[in-house]
Order: C-alpha cells, then structure tokens, then sequence
C-alpha cells in the first residue's frame, strides 16, 4: 500500500525515527535518575517548547532523536554530566484523520502513534447497524492523485486481511449497505480489496 505525499516532508511516520515533530504535538520528556526533571509538555504553534534549566527549544521540525540529543547538550552545558534524555510522542496531534459515513461519532481525530484502520473504527464509535462492513474506503493522497482502497472490516477482524495503518489526512469513509450511491458504485467496481487506486 503506497504511504500518502505528507511522507516525504516527515508529515508521517512510516518508522517513527522519521517523524519530524509538529504544532501541538504532546510529548514526554524525562532525564534519567532525574525525576524532577521529567515533563509532559505541548509544541506550541511556533514550534516551541519550555523546560526548566533548559528554557525554551525549538522542537518543531526535529526527530525524536534530535531533540534528545538538544535537550541533552544543553542540559550537560551547565548542569548535568552525561544526561540520558528521553522524549516520546504521547499525541500527534498535528497528524489527524477523519472518519465520516454510517459510524457512531464521525469526525475529526488526531493519530495518537501508530494507529490502524480498526482503530479508527473504534475510536469513532464504531459502525451503526447499517453500516456495510465490507465498503469501507481509506481516500489517500499519493503521487499528487486521489486514491482510494476498500476493505472488508469483517475479514480483518476474522485475521482474513491485514488491518493497515492510516496516516494523517486520510479520509476513512463507512459506506451504509444497500446504497446506491456513487461510493457504493465504485466500492462494487474494484477488483481487488485492500489494494489503492485512482478515483475514476
């Protein structure tokens, strides 16, 4: 399944080591063998983040692995020999997907790591009674083209399909059985599940 354009600007993280943080992301950071030091704090919309004895860092842009290691250097200017700083995503909240169709809670949802379609699925409530388990369509942007992949939720959750991760913009869309709609048209015109291809 070809990963969405955002890849190639570090809008995503087909490995997490190629995140690049963003705008109001949550992250931990802790120092080990130095509790007090430990925080959980947010990326303002400048990129930004304070800590005490370090002050402001400009987070945005950078790895998790960069920023540990700024965070370190400045700690070990003046206060610590050889910190052990560790810094984990705890919300990418500058990566979201939406969700929109036959599901209990439609909407706007941030990725908080690593997250599948039938997580998505979850976090929106899960399906109403008419939802039809096997139109479920991931939109994607890739090559400068909307594309589009159904799945069957119910042979994913069976272990009959691989369950794929979403990234930030898809657009998750649970089509209701029995529509004649023109999603309901070409969900019965691809040939092949779980496999993305051109919007005719």
């Amino acid at each position: 399944m070809p990963p969405p354009d955002t890849t190639s600007s570090g809008g995503v993280y087909i490995g997490v080591s190629d995140y690049r943080i963003g705008p109001q992301d949550l992250i931990d950071i802790s120092v080990f063998q130095v509790a007090d030091l430990a925080r959980t704090v947010r990326v303002n919309t400048a990129g930004q983040i304070s800590l005490p004895l370090v002050g402001t860092i400009q987070a945005g842009g950078m790895t998790v692995q960069g920023l540990e290691v700024e965070i370190a250097r400045k700690l070990e200017e003046k206060f610590l020999q050889n910190p052990q700083v560790t810094v984990f995503i705890k919300e990418y909240a500058s990566q979201r997907v939406t969700v929109e169709g036959a599901v209990v809670r439609p909407g706007i949802f941030p990725l908080t790591g690593r997250t599948s379609l039938l997580q998505c699925v979850a976090i929106s409530g899960g399906f109403l009674p008419l939802a039809d388990p096997k139109g479920v369509v991931i939109f994607r942007q890739v090559g400068g083209k909307k594309m589009a992949a159904v799945y069957d939720i119910k042979a994913i959750r069976a272990g009959n399909a691989e369950d794929p991760l979403v990234y930030g913009d898809d657009i998750i869309v649970v089509e209701t059985s029995g529509s004649k709609t023109a999603l309901s048209r070409f969900i019965q015109a691809v040939p092949f599940l779980n496999v993305f291809g051109l919007i005719p």
